[in-house]
């Protein structure tokens, strides 16, 4: 896909990541779409890229269904959705039911329902593009952070069933896996086990999606090492295991 005179939204598009995308995608000559629960971040972002401004809660089914008629009805038909919005939950058994209720309705179900209302409408027109943002996380594990970990998971699982059910009628998927990237959810992070291999500046992430959308991959990692981490955890999984227990001992209390 290239990006110019596309309609693309982008949810969590007020810093971060998605601002990043919003930014750079601008410059590749989209018309974008910054939505965020923060109306007045996504109108601040929406206002330094010339794009348009949308409040939306994803963990809510009616706000994304709305975001969805509103950008098609008043931007455009929607060509590339960038289902960016995430939270970051750390703990494990302790994490009360409803805070893992909460980051599920946001890093997985945000994603169900950005296809349920999207995708007909794609395939009618004859095809479009869904960029899911996980996380490395979603490949490997995070120690730490049980319910980001296996949502991440859900998330990398559920692209990898719309590309493969969806592909014949048009629809092309990319799921975005960085590990550490500046941001709001990284903030004091710098030192964490996510950060082992350095932290990310948006922009880097952003150029890294570019290319990958540019070539239709699957698979957008911009930390390359991930790709050698998922080879050695295919290979042997018991050693991998090993491998990843010593680092949740090594990064104990600093996630």
């Amino acid at each position: 896909m290239h990006l110019s005179r596309k309609t693309v939204v982008i949810t969590g598009a007020a810093n971060g990541i998605g601002y990043g995308l919003a930014e750079r995608f601008s410059k590749e000559g989209a018309r974008v779409v910054c939505a965020d629960i923060d109306l007045s971040g996504a109108q601040a972002a929406a206002d330094q890229i010339g794009g348009h401004a949308l409040k939306c809660d994803v963990s809510r089914e009616s706000d994304i269904r709305a975001l969805i008629e509103t950008t098609e009805d008043t931007v455009g038909p929607i060509d590339l959705f960038c289902a960016n919005a995430g939270v970051l939950t750390l703990g494990g058994l302790d994490v009360p039911d409803a805070q893992w209720e909460h980051i599920w309705k946001i890093n997985v179900m945000s994603h169900v329902w950005t296809a349920r209302h999207l995708i007909p409408r794609m395939v009618a027109r004859g095809g479009g593009y869904l960029m899911i943002t996980a996380s490395a996380a979603g490949l490997l594990n995070q120690p730490g952070a049980a319910p980001y970990g296996v949502t991440k998971h859900a998330a990398v699982g559920f692209a990898e069933w719309v590309a493969l059910t969806y592909r014949d009628q048009g629809i092309r998927v990319s799921v975005l896996c960085p590990q550490a990237v500046r941001s709001e959810m990284t903030r004091g992070l710098e030192n964490s086990v996510a950060a082992i291999d350095g932290m990310l500046e948006p922009d880097d992430v952003a150029q890294t999606c570019v290319d990958a959308l540019t070539e239709e991959r699957f698979l957008i990692l911009p930390h390359p090492q991930v790709l050698d981490y998922m080879r050695l955890k295919s290979a042997d999984y018991d050693h991998w295991i090993g491998g990843m227990s010593n680092l949740n001992q090594r990064f104990k209390g600093n996630t």
